[in-house]
């Protein structure tokens, strides 16, 4: 039998939660904020990761919606292509997080968060390479849906992931963005109707979180003109070194 965390703790979580939102308006990386409150908030990391998903699917549909005006697919690779292979992939990666177990993703949940904040530091400040001929349809089409299976069976880093494979493939800057965002929503809108049905998400804690990075989100876009984006993806790549230590020594110890 489940039991309700503490008030405080739910208290705890939802001020994660608002950070969380204020922090993927403003550069990304909330997840790194609501898994770790989800874990202390007494679940394992497997539920938490479901959890978090789930709860953070909302402000996912808002941004994609938002842009949708800028989506466009590959050369020789529609947008409804890219759409489809996300959609099954996203539904793989969950099917495949479900039949994992939870003692199994403990111990997998570090490389995890190891390679997450590896591609986001890698997307905030590697170079971008120089690409002479654009990436091939094929080859789009399967790097989408291998992102798309990571996407839904964790889904850190995504965005950037997307965004290298989007960018080679010849996209401009503004249409790889918004492709990104809505692709995203789709592969995170079948894994949670995946997620939906399977007795794993801890329904108080994703309230509290949906209702908390909503809040979080508007704060960021109101913070959005003032905020230096750079130190703020350096504070994300440090929260995902210390996160990923914590994971490590807690799954290894």
């Amino acid at each position: 039998m489940l039991h309700a965390p503490a008030p405080a703790l739910l208290v705890l979580l939802l001020l994660a939660a608002v950070l969380a939102g204020a922090q993927n308006a403003l550069a990304g990386g909330g997840s790194f904020i609501t898994l770790p409150a989800l874990i202390l908030s007494g679940m394992d990391a497997r539920a938490a990761n479901i959890t978090s998903t789930v709860a953070l699917f909302p402000a996912q549909v808002t941004t994609g919606w938002a842009g949708r005006r800028l989506v466009s697919g590959a050369e020789q690779l529609p947008f409804r292509a890219l759409v489809a292979i996300s959609l099954v992939g996203g539904a793989v990666g969950a099917l495949l997080l479900l039949v994992t177990p939870p003692s199994f993703f403990e111990g997998l949940l570090p490389w995890l968060v190891l390679f997450a904040t590896g591609a986001f530091a890698w997307g905030s400040f590697g170079r971008r390479p120089a690409v002479s001929k654009p990436l091939r349809p094929a080859w789009a089409a399967t790097l989408q849906f291998a992102i798309a299976i990571y996407g839904g069976y964790f889904g850190g880093g995504i965005g950037f992931l997307m965004l290298a494979v989007l960018s080679l493939a010849r996209l401009p800057v503004r249409a790889a963005a918004a492709t990104k965002n809505a692709l995203a929503g789709v592969m995170n809108g079948t894994a949670v109707l995946v997620f939906l049905f399977s007795g794993e998400v801890r329904w108080l804690q994703a309230a509290i979180v949906a209702a908390g990075a909503v809040v979080g989100g508007l704060i960021g876009a109101w913070l959005l003109r003032w905020a230096d984006e750079r130190i703020l993806r350096i504070a994300v790549i440090a929260i995902g070194v210390l996160l990923t230590v914590a994971l490590f020594v807690r799954a290894y110890r």
